[in-house]
């Protein structure tokens, strides 16, 4: 089926939006066989003019999308113009209008908004109102459909239960469930991920990273990240253990005279220094300096998100190790 040249995504849920507006971008890269140019304008700052100029037709005919965003606090000048373009779209042209409302606001309201009144004739309308709590087994179950996986009642009440109602959780806790299972999901596997912190420790992720096990590393840590583990923990946890194993690689001996020389726990070095035997000088070398800027990073002192930031220094990290 042809992709529409319009779309009208209508509702207040900012992840349905997002994901609605990715998809459109998507299909019109699918239709066209190459990446469309994307345009995004905000209504509430954009003027009359500039909206003319975005969905006028192209000399080239080029494959565009223009992503109108905030559309509900547009001016009547600016309903006149977005109307006329949805009437009579640029050939290459997708044009995408971002109107934010609640289903209780509309409910409440004689007759729908001028701009929806006008588009809705002319445009494919994707709803993304925040879904109410007894809709959501619903949309979890076809969540685990789109990655082909029939889960059980059972399932889906454990995966609600564990993560919440949040929808961009519950979407990468499926994602994340079904890679992990190979799409075996049981109730017993959701309760082994998300029964409580407890059951992913920040020493497990550390481990699992040293040891250059890459996807039982992050995997651990977006896990622990949703139950609400802290990313300074999860750090110093992986600083912890880059420091042992720089202590370490070169070492040589039974783990009781390591233990002496280096001042660590027997039981520590016996079962960390066969891993970090594995470590060049040049890796723990940039594992040390990682460590440095992941400290910096996860206190808020770069500006950076903590949680991309501890995501990101665990994948390294398992990376320099393997």
């Amino acid at each position: 089926m042809a992709l529409a040249p319009v779309h009208l995504i209508v509702g207040d849920d900012e992840f349905l939006a997002e994901r609605a507006r990715l998809a459109i971008q998507k299909a019109a890269a699918d239709e066209a066989g190459a990446a469309p140019e994307i345009t995004k304008l905000r209504a509430a700052e954009v003027t009359q003019g500039e909206i003319l100029e975005a969905t006028s037709p192209s000399l080239f005919g080029d494959n565009r999308v223009i992503v109108i965003t905030d559309a509900e606090r547009v001016g009547k000048d600016i309903i006149e113009v977005l109307a006329q373009a949805a009437l009579n779209p640029a050939p290459g042209m997708t044009l995408v209008v971002v109107y934010h409302v609640t289903a209780k606001t509309m409910k409440g309201k004689k007759k729908p908004p001028e701009l929806l009144a006008k588009l809705g004739k002319l445009a494919q309308t994707h709803e993304v109102y925040s879904l109410y709590p007894d809709a959501l087994p619903r949309w979890v179950t076809q969540e685990f459909a789109s990655h082909n996986v029939r889960p059980t009642p059972d399932v889906i009440h454990a995966v609600l239960d564990g993560v919440g109602s949040d929808l961009r959780e519950l979407a990468s806790a499926v994602s994340q469930l079904v890679f992990d299972t190979g799409g075996n999901v049981t109730r017993e596997a959701v309760q082994n991920y998300y029964t409580g912190i407890a059951e992913v420790a920040n020493w497990d992720i550390a481990d699992a990273a040293v040891a250059g096990k890459t996807n039982a590393a992050v995997s651990s840590c977006r896990r622990a990240l949703q139950l609400g583990a802290s990313p300074v923990a999860i750090a110093a946890a992986l600083a912890n253990k880059v420091g042992v194993v720089a202590r370490l690689y070169t070492a040589r001996g039974d783990h009781f005279a390591v233990a002496k020389q280096t001042g660590l726990n027997p039981f520590v070095v016996k079962m960390t220094m066969p891993v970090a035997r594995r470590w060049s000088a040049d890796n723990v070398t940039k594992a040390v300096i990682l460590m440095d800027e992941l400290d910096y990073d996860v206190k808020g002192q770069s500006g950076k998100n903590d949680m991309f930031a501890i995501e990101a220094a665990v994948r390294r990290i398992a990376e320099l190790a393997g």
